[in-house]
């Protein structure tokens, strides 16, 4: 009995109670300040990049006209994975003519995959099979038709222009490189290109 009606009782109450009201404001707070992190998560779950937001479309385009009449065109679409890596198909088409001799087309698939080390800098390997005209020397049936790998390992630069979109230029070497089969020259092969 003496307790309750004591200053010291009192006191105490008057502190459980502040202590509660202090103890429930607290539980309050967290609670909105996770239901506030909760709200956060969603929305940034439903502001990441859609699948198109992450498409790299691009390619090379090349042209010439007189003696030699050549047209390339060899689009590409890659996925960018992370930042720094991309990686995806794309298709060669080459038309070629010389004045006076049989036109002849090379056309096949290809799959590339890029590391950016820098905001300039790119390295790359590609793989490709292409479909090449080879002169047989039968008269009945002058060319066949071949499919010809090619594996490609190099590197370049890369030229920004806006946001995402740059010009690249590299240099690469075949490393399944034949001097008689494959469309190219010499194993070193230089492209420019454009990425979106």
């Amino acid at each position: 009995m003496y307790w309750k009606n004591s200053k010291t009782t009192n006191r105490l109450k008057l502190i459980l109670l502040l202590w509660g009201v202090i103890g429930i404001s607290q539980f309050s707070v967290a609670q909105e300040e996770g239901e506030d992190q909760v709200q956060e998560e969603d929305e940034s779950y439903y502001q990441r990049p859609s699948i198109l937001d992450k498409l790299a479309p691009g390619g090379n385009f090349s042209l010439q006209f007189g003696t030699i009449t050549y047209i390339e065109v060899s689009p590409m679409v890659g996925y960018r994975f992370t930042n720094n890596f991309t990686a995806g198909p794309g298709f060669t088409y080459r038309y070629f003519k010389v004045r006076g001799f049989e036109a002849s087309s090379i056309y096949g698939p290809r799959f590339f995959a890029r590391y950016v080390i820098s905001r300039q800098f790119f390295l790359q390997s590609e793989y490709e099979n292409l479909s090449v005209e080879f002169p047989t020397g039968d008269p009945r049936t002058p060319v066949t038709r071949e499919w010809v790998p090619g594996l490609f390992v190099g590197g370049g630069l890369f030229q920004p222009i806006g946001q995402r979109a740059g010009i690249m230029v590299g240099a690469f070497y075949n490393l399944s490189h034949d001097n008689i089969r494959s469309p190219y020259n010499s194993p070193w092969v230089f492209n420019v290109g454009l990425t979106l």
